[in-house]
């Protein structure tokens, strides 16, 4: 059985920051392509670069060689440079006074990437990168949505503090 290969381009948006929030994926398989984009009410927009991921990789049946691109330095270093699983190992700690930042997001791409064989690479943002373009434009009109859902984890997380 031949593993397929997979392409996803992804985009965090955020109206202000915190703010509401939108991310864009696009899903490449096999010459097929397929979009998807939504929101929240109130996040961040590293929680929407990370979504945007997630939301690709979810979108996998079966286990694949994946690309991901992304604009996000945040997103790119903390999986190439392995950040995210050091934070893991650490209790979700970045040092020993610091926590992570989005534990949450960071533990489901950590597991979803487990899964498939995955690859990420950073793209300059608005260079004129047709598909980063397009994943900035679907994550922004996603984040001017109305009636947006709430990112309940962020939103539990502010009130604590």
């Amino acid at each position: 059985m031949t593993i397929p290969n997979v392409v996803i381009y992804t985009d965090g948006a955020c109206l202000g920051n915190p703010g509401p929030g939108g991310y864009g994926t696009i899903v490449e398989i096999n010459g097929t392509r397929t979009e998807k984009c939504s929101g929240f009410r109130l996040t961040t927009n590293n929680r929407m670069e990370i979504i945007a991921a997630i939301r690709g990789l979810e979108f996998l049946k079966e286990r694949s060689n994946v690309i991901i691109f992304s604009d996000s330095q945040y997103l790119v270093r903390a999986i190439t440079e392995g950040w995210a699983r050091k934070w893991q190992a650490n209790g979700w700690m970045r040092n020993s006074k610091d926590k992570a930042l989005n534990p949450d997001l960071w533990e489901h791409l950590l597991t979803l990437c487990q899964k498939h064989d995955v690859e990420f690479r950073w793209v300059r943002g608005h260079s004129n990168h047709a598909e980063n373009e397009r994943c900035d434009y679907l994550a922004n009109e996603a984040a001017q949505g109305s009636n947006l859902p709430v990112d309940a984890v962020y939103e539990a997380q502010i009130r604590r503090y």
